[in-house]
């Protein structure tokens, strides 16, 4: 039996938002005078956030008088070139041609505000093909708590146990299972070398999209 809807994570699992962040955060410490950190380590750290990336950044942590600065500065940068170097992960566009023509509906839950991820959807014209995207300031708790991917379920009209959510990140797996959703693991996504996915215990474990595509149509 194929899934009532499969839902997505969005930096790091349906998208490769990374060469976005890295220019800009780059382009920041030049602007600091620092000088450009390696793309892996950037990349790395996607999934965790601003926040994250301005601690890696310019080595300052939340509390810091400069803080709030490089974090808006940041975003400001983020939002002026949103999507202009992110794309589908290889394979995703093939995934998502087989769960439209089976007539799933495939959606987004992201912990990426509404302001970042809705226009970045339309810019790579997957805004109209997205059945549902549900954001952090859209509920009251955000992932790992699973309100969001209930909400998301709910709006197309999905039972959670006949669904799918598909992460890179320990909260993404841990939302899908406090939501009694299987859960699938991106290992191509944004994963530090000092995390142990294997102990987040997902339903499945997918090296590629085409992992995940054989897993719901070629069991």
């Amino acid at each position: 039996m194929y899934p009532e809807t499969v839902l997505f994570d969005l930096d790091g699992t349906l998208l490769d938002t990374a060469p976005d962040f890295i220019l800009v955060l780059n382009a920041l410490r030049e602007e600091y005078g620092l000088g450009p950190l390696p793309n892996e380590i950037i990349r790395n750290t996607v999934s965790n956030g601003a926040r994250a990336l301005v601690t890696l950044g310019f080595d300052v942590n939340e509390g810091d008088v400069n803080f709030e600065t490089y974090r808006e500065k940041l975003l400001k940068a983020y939002q002026s070139q949103l999507g202009q170097a992110s794309c589908l992960f290889p394979g995703i566009n093939n995934l998502l041609k087989k769960l439209e023509e089976k007539n799933i509906p495939w959606g987004v839950v992201t912990n990426k505000p509404s302001r970042f991820a809705i226009p970045l959807l339309e810019t790579l014209a997957l805004s109209q093909r997205c059945d549902v995207l549900i954001c952090a300031d859209q509920v009251t708790d955000a992932k790992p708590h699973p309100e969001s991917l209930l909400k998301a379920c709910k709006l197309v009209n999905a039972k959670p146990e006949n669904s799918i959510y598909i992460g890179d990140h320990k909260r993404d797996i841990e939302a899908g299972q406090r939501a009694n959703m299987t859960t699938i693991t991106a290992l191509f996504g944004y994963i530090s070398t000092e995390e142990s996915p294997v102990s987040w215990r997902a339903t499945y474990l997918a090296q590629s999209a085409d992992d995940i595509y054989n897993h719901i149509f070629n069991k």
